[in-house]
């Protein structure tokens, strides 16, 4: 379900390209150094983001490295690392311990049974440090399963299920900030549910697992109900967004929401619709 909140790289300056990818590569070595193999291969743009957001939000000390590693071996990359991107690396591990369980009870897959078993550990190291992230995360998702498996078509109450999680995820701390933090997340993680549903709206329809979409895909102004309901959460998530008190990598944070999050949008439209949906 991740993969949508990344940045459109043509619209970053060279100095915010290597700062953006010295948060990526950060979290990446972070989720190496803490969970191995799989921790890695856990990455996601979405966990980026927030390291990069919260980081901005409340400069803590933050070292940066220039480092070889086995991806990139022949050239060193600058990451950063920091107390925030562990939180990320650690929340990382949530989702993917989560996601490892579904596709074990959904699929009887032996990968995501073979995943959940080796991070059980991990995660109840994680669970211990960050309760309240975690009782929301575990409540979001039997709620969502709950709403799947009923066959609700209705998006508010699916979209705002996953809403509410990532909402927790991007509260580190209660401070004066939690309620717009949380906020943020919670739009962002409406919109991510629904461009999920949107991308996967033909490979579901074709192998009849569930989506909220194909109840309505057939209308006549599906497409521009979609993409106003997009814009429309997203929206609720920049008027959060602009209310905290951002300097560091502003840019960076704005190229990811107001540019970059429509960049598998435009990759969808074009595969469906052709070279006059790309323009």
């Amino acid at each position: 379900m991740f993969g949508y909140v990344m940045a459109n790289k043509d619209a970053l300056s060279e100095e915010e390209r290597i700062r953006f990818g010295a948060y990526y590569c950060g979290l990446c070595r972070t989720l190496g150094h803490r969970y191995g193999t799989l921790g890695r291969l856990s990455l996601s743009y979405e966990m980026t983001f927030l390291s990069a957001l919260l980081t901005s939000l409340y400069e803590p000390e933050t070292v940066m490295g220039n480092e070889r590693c086995l991806l990139h071996p022949r050239k060193k990359q600058k990451h950063l690392s920091n107390a925030y991107i562990d939180y990320a690396a650690d929340m990382t591990i949530v989702l993917t311990y989560h996601k490892a369980l579904d596709d074990w009870k959904d699929d009887h897959s032996l990968v995501g049974y073979s995943r959940a078993r080796s991070l059980r550990n991990a995660y109840k190291r994680i669970e211990s440090q960050y309760p309240r992230q975690l009782a929301q995360v575990t409540a979001s998702l039997e709620e969502l399963d709950r709403l799947e498996k009923a066959g609700c078509s209705a998006l508010d109450p699916l979209v705002n299920a996953f809403g509410d999680l990532l909402g927790e995820l991007f509260v580190y701390h209660k401070d004066m900030w939690s309620d717009t933090l949380r906020k943020l997340g919670a739009a962002m993680g409406r919109f991510i549910y629904l461009m999920d549903a949107y991308d996967d709206l033909e490979s579901d329809r074709k192998h009849g697992r569930f989506n909220p979409l194909l109840s309505c895909c057939e209308q006549t102004d599906f497409e521009q109900r979609t993409l106003d309901n997009l814009q429309l959460l997203l929206g609720e998530g920049t008027v959060a967004f602009e209310q905290l008190p951002l300097v560091q990598d502003l840019g960076i944070l704005r190229n990811v929401l107001y540019s970059g999050v429509w960049t598998r949008y435009r990759i969808i439209r074009h595969k469906r619709f052709g070279e006059e949906a790309k323009a």
